[in-house]
């Protein structure tokens, strides 16, 4: 996938940023990472932000370059996956079941991101293929 990333920015594919996919990512790394070291207190306090975050990005335009039948599949499930939590949270869920569902939707990010990037850097890993 490095090579094909590459090959693509060498062809001059520049994407504009999408504002919403970013806004997202920043609160799912904050819930994600700490949730995998067992700390689920970010993901308890920001459930319903990543909620929200989702709808804005589900709701956003989508920038030039991206392949919106492709991703918007994918970003419908998101979104769904996101407000469930949330009501996980509330509802008192195990961190057992949280940890499960953070972790499916983490997953599920990065089927969009993968989507997303098509020759641009890979965030969340902070990688720059270019």
């Amino acid at each position: 996938m490095v090579a094909l990333c590459g090959a693509m920015v060498s062809f001059g594919q520049a994407k504009a940023e999408w504002k919403e996919q970013k806004a997202y990512h920043g609160v799912m790394a904050a819930t994600f990472h700490p949730a995998e070291e067992g700390n689920f207190a970010p993901l308890k306090e920001r459930s319903s932000d990543l909620a929200k975050k989702a709808t804005a990005w589900g709701k956003s335009v989508y920038p030039a370059g991206y392949d919106k039948a492709a991703i918007a599949p994918i970003l419908k499930k998101l979104v769904a996956e996101s407000k469930a939590i949330d009501k996980k949270v509330k509802a008192g869920a195990s961190n057992e079941e949280l940890n499960k569902l953070i972790t499916a939707l983490h997953d599920r990010f990065h089927e969009i991101a993968e989507k997303c990037k098509a020759g641009e850097h890979d965030e969340h890993e902070g990688h720059n293929h270019r």
